[in-house]
């Protein structure tokens, strides 16, 4: 077995030196990250690939419209600059995939299920598993009541397979279905999930991951390790009705079962989700006259209140989740994964989670941080982690020999999410088990340097995007500079350009901020590259990235019930 080392950039064969061990649990494998109504209806807004119709489906081709529907002095997102950057990426086998998108009655351990949404009725979605250098074909089916999609979180791809319906797609219809195919260019930790109002809070999840053809980590099992927040079908709460309470802010009052206008359940008992029923300035979900699915109760009041947290700066969370899950399970019948004493553990972790950053710890182990957001890092040894909604952090551990906890503590919310790591004998931990870990000191993204291979040259920036978060929860009003989202919004780049955004957080509220299609240097050349990161209240963040990838991007924070009230935005390509 070889030493841990410095991660080498991808090439060559497979490494075969290690064998990935499953767990006996669950497979382990925004919102307006879904665009508002009035999108659509922007004459030429966007060039939208052709994925549905009213009564067929759609594959495999990208299908859009001609390159004039672009607006105007931007590369449309089926432009022909797209197609030669895709074009040198090169193409590799093909990988072919089938998904479904369905209502589904889900378990949760312990005797509670729930009626949700799912990728072919399993939580957290089937793992989908390709070697940089593939290209992969997945085929959405659309199974649910309402319009859906699929965003690749993490990934440069190709900008009209980016899955943002209103911006570089359309819906994808019910009863309909599309083909996203696309090279895979790098190695590393990613996730799939819908970009369509607030589905990305139910059971539309699913892990990506991206082996390195060229593996540079020694380690003898691989454990997928994905976090969530929980309440879709839970005394009747939905993410819509729960977006709607939130909208009305705080002097609004509560909603719950006494609310009116929430996006309710339907077919089968699953919740209607295509865009948000009741958030601020109407939205409506994607398409000009979208129509929210019938109202039904919203189930009980889900505001938090009271939720704080030094790491974050302050105040924790929007969201009171009644659950909390490690690869779609509760710490009463926790999933579990099997090693051998003195194995080599590589841990994936994935925060697939709406509003709720967690706090990691494996009790009785060190752990190794090798990458984050799929890049590698030089290896930083720590007791716990913090990880916000959308990052992900690749650990190495030796395991013990015994029974252990893995406890992912919803961060200032006074609730944790439990898995156990076997290698032995004994009992296994018990739901409320606190690993002294979780006590000490704490890894966040700032700490880590990038692995000198992917590290960002030190070079001028050639155009400084300066960016203020603002809004807040009296108004639930988030957005950038004031402006909530609408999708005629540009923030100019062109290519070849070394970009800077900085961001001003203006709010009292933490925010995992996210770009799409990039990696940036966190904190500028030689900081972890990342396409998520975490700003404080009061801070100001300062990322760098190469304009390497032309179309339009979005922008936006990852708290799903941010997003949605209008905390998104686009950088776009000039031409």
């Amino acid at each position: 077995m070889r030493e841990l080392r410095t991660p080498a950039p991808p090439s060559g064969p497979p490494a075969r030196d290690r064998a990935r061990i499953p767990s006996s649990g669950p497979s382990a494998a925004p919102s307006r990250r879904a665009l508002l109504g009035a999108g659509l209806a922007v004459a030429g807004t966007a060039a939208l690939s052709a994925c549905t119709g009213s009564g067929g489906s759609s594959h495999g081709g990208h299908g859009a419209p001609a390159a004039s529907a672009a607006p105007r002095g931007f590369v449309a997102p089926d432009g022909p600059e797209v197609a030669a950057a895709e074009a040198a990426r090169g193409k590799g086998p093909v990988r072919t995939v089938r998904v479904t998108a369905t209502a589904a009655t889900l378990d949760l351990g312990a005797g509670r299920t729930v009626r949700s949404w799912a990728y072919d009725g399993e939580l957290p979605g089937k793992e989908v598993r390709v070697t940089a250098g593939d290209t992969l074909a997945l085929t959405l089916a659309n199974h649910l009541p309402r319009a859906t999609s699929l965003h690749w979180h993490g990934l440069a791809l190709r900008n009209d397979m980016d899955g943002v319906p209103g911006l570089t797609q359309r819906d994808i219809a019910p009863g309909t279905e599309f083909t996203y195919r696309f090279a895979v260019p790098h190695p590393g930790t990613y996730w799939f999930h819908p970009h369509s109002g607030t589905q990305q809070d139910r059971g539309l999840y699913a892990p990506l991951i991206v082996e390195d053809p060229k593996e540079p980590l020694a380690y003898d099992a691989e454990w997928v390790v994905v976090l969530d927040d929980w309440l879709d079908g839970v005394d009747g709460s939905t993410p819509d009705a729960v977006l709607a309470e939130l909208s009305r802010g705080m002097g609004g009052g509560h909603g719950g079962a006494h609310g009116g206008g929430h996006e309710g359940h339907a077919a089968g008992g699953a919740g209607g989700s295509g865009g948000s029923s009741g958030g601020s300035g109407g939205h409506e979900g994607h398409e000009a006259g979208a129509s929210p699915s019938p109202a039904a109760p919203g189930g009980p009041s889900r505001m938090m209140m009271g939720a704080t947290s030094d790491l974050l700066g302050g105040d924790a969370g929007d969201v009171a989740y009644p659950y909390y899950l490690v690869n779609g399970r509760t710490p009463e019948a926790p999933s579990e994964f099997r090693a051998r004493p003195g194995d080599r553990v590589r841990l994936r972790i994935v925060n697939a989670g709406g509003d709720t950053a967690f706090r990691v710890a494996l009790g009785g182990h060190r752990m190794t941080v090798t990458h984050t957001d799929g890049f590698p890092v030089r290896p930083a040894e720590t007791g716990a982690l913090l990880i916000g909604m959308g990052e992900r952090y690749d650990v190495v551990v030796t395991a013990g020999d015994g029974v252990f906890p893995l406890v992912a503590v919803a961060e200032g919310k006074k609730a944790a999410a439990l898995a156990v790591l076997r290698t032995g004998g004994g009992a296994a931990p018990g739901p409320r088990v606190r690993p002294g870990e979780l006590d000490g000191p704490v890894l966040t993204a700032a700490r880590l340097k990038a692995a000198g291979p992917v590290a960002l040259g030190a070079r001028t920036p050639d155009r400084t995007v300066a960016i203020r978060l603002t809004g807040g929860m009296a108004a639930y009003d988030w957005a950038f500079d004031g402006k909530p989202y609408t999708a005629d919004q540009r923030h100019p780049v062109r290519a070849g350009e070394r970009v800077r955004l900085v961001f001003t957080n203006a709010t009292e509220m933490w925010h995992p901020l996210h770009l799409h299609g990039h990696t940036f240097a966190l904190g500028g050349p030689g900081g972890p590259r990342k396409d998520t990161a975490v700003i404080l209240p009061g801070e100001r963040l300062s990322v760098d990235f190469d304009a390497d990838n032309p179309g339009l991007w979005m922008l936006h924070c990852h708290n799903v019930y941010h997003a949605e009230a209008g905390m998104m935005t686009v950088l776009g390509y000039r031409k």
